[in-house]
């Protein structure tokens, strides 16, 4: 089934996404890796794809998991909770219907 995890940065979380940002996005590699991930990007906290200095408000993973808990256990390990960057991560059961 499908899940989706979105975490929320704290203030001032951009040195903590970059402090481990190639950790977390070879873990978002490895789900694509074996066909698991269908969309992951973070969210600019102002109008702009690079929004330099203002850095980021969230992030967005839709992936296929086995179970709400195991989507839950891997949403725990990102590095992104660990470093700081995030204040909260919620994983809910996702039903795609397009496209």
């Amino acid at each position: 089934m499908l899940y989706s995890i979105v975490g929320v940065d704290n203030e001032n979380s951009l040195d903590a996404r970059l402090s481990v940002r190639a950790d977390h996005v070879a873990r978002l590699n490895a789900l694509k890796n074996e066909g698991r991930l269908i969309i992951a990007g973070p969210n600019p906290a102002i109008d702009s794809d690079d929004p330099g200095e203002a850095g980021f408000s969230g992030s967005i993973i839709i992936a296929e998991f086995e179970s709400l808990a195991a989507a839950q256990a891997w949403a725990d390990d990102d590095p992104y909770i660990e470093s700081g960057a995030y204040a909260s991560v919620t994983v809910k059961p996702f039903k795609r219907v397009l496209p």
